[in-house]
């Protein structure tokens, strides 16, 4: 048996390994849970790891791969010339092994900025200027250093507030 690597239509992972599943095909498609700026605030978003890309078990020269690339939401298999690309059996032991099985997903960091990266205020008193993420604070405030009148000061600001 190899895992062969299937590359889906864009956005369409999902479906392509739902539909795989139902045809019979054992399927892994590795996700990863992370936040994500959108529509003004912070949201946790779960996603895959490998945005169109899932994986399909099959046994080559035994099972007909073309039924593969006719499934919904599949683009094509990912082949390497006319040899079909598999991806060994250890890497997706591995990459099963991080998913938390609760959510199905690998998650990410709460935050995505870590001690030392240069961040842009957004909103609030403070906003238009840059600063450094120095750590968080509490669950909606997070502490920054930004240059003020000449000299480094540590100032408190909305997570939301940061980008």
């Amino acid at each position: 048996m190899s895992w062969l690597v299937v590359h889906s239509k864009p956005r369409e992972e999902e479906r392509a390994a739902q539909h795989l599943a139902n045809q019979g095909f054992e399927v892994f498609l590795p996700r990863l849970q992370q936040r994500k700026r959108r529509a003004g605030g912070w949201q946790v978003v779960t996603g895959p790891l490998f945005p169109r890309y899932l994986f399909a078990r099959v046994e080559v020269g035994e099972q007909d791969t073309s039924v593969i690339r006719s499934t919904q939401g599949v683009a094509n298999l990912v082949r390497f010339g006319y040899r079909l690309a598999e991806m060994p059996g250890d890497v997706i032991d591995y990459l099963r092994a991080q998913q938390d099985p609760m959510l199905q997903a690998r998650a990410e960091d709460d935050w995505p900025h870590k001690p030392g990266d240069r961040v842009s205020i957004l909103e609030g008193p403070f906003a238009g200027l840059t600063g450094v993420y120095q750590m968080p604070r509490d669950e909606q405030r997070v502490l920054l250093l930004v240059e003020l009148l000449g000299r480094q000061n540590q100032v408190l600001v909305e997570r939301d507030a940061v980008a």
